[in-house]
């Protein structure tokens, strides 16, 4: 079976390690992306079969790019779960509505992550 393709849209070196570790377990390709703009670049060159997107991101935001990504017909069938560290009241919804399938607060429990993951596309 083929490893599946995660790319991880992470400004701070820290957050990606702790992803970087918990994805090496399994079945999985990272790619490593820091901000909104080579997201989509990099989106431009390959298809990942899961976005793991941080909302507040240099160049452009997570949300922007969420929407981008749900609005191209090319693009919008790729999971996309936010990572972040807006916990307020409604910052989930916001998440949502721009295009994301899922909403995770940092610092978020690696299990349940690593389960969501799975749960969306497989290991």
């Amino acid at each position: 079976m083929s490893a599946k393709v995660i790319m991880h849209v992470e400004d701070n070196e820290y957050n990606r390690k702790i992803v970087r570790d918990l994805l090496s377990k399994g079945n999985y390709e990272l790619v490593e992306v820091r901000d909104g703009e080579a997201a989509l670049a990099e989106l431009a060159r390959r298809r990942p079969d899961l976005i793991l997107l941080d909302v507040q991101l240099p160049k452009l935001s997570g949300l922007d790019v969420a929407r981008r990504i749900s609005s191209d017909p090319a693009l919008s069938g790729i999971p996309v779960i936010a990572l972040t560290s807006f916990a307020l009241s409604g910052d989930d919804q916001r998440a949502i509505d721009a295009g994301c399938h899922a909403y995770v607060a940092k610092p978020f429990r690696p299990r349940e992550l690593l389960e969501m993951i799975t749960k969306l596309v497989g290991t």
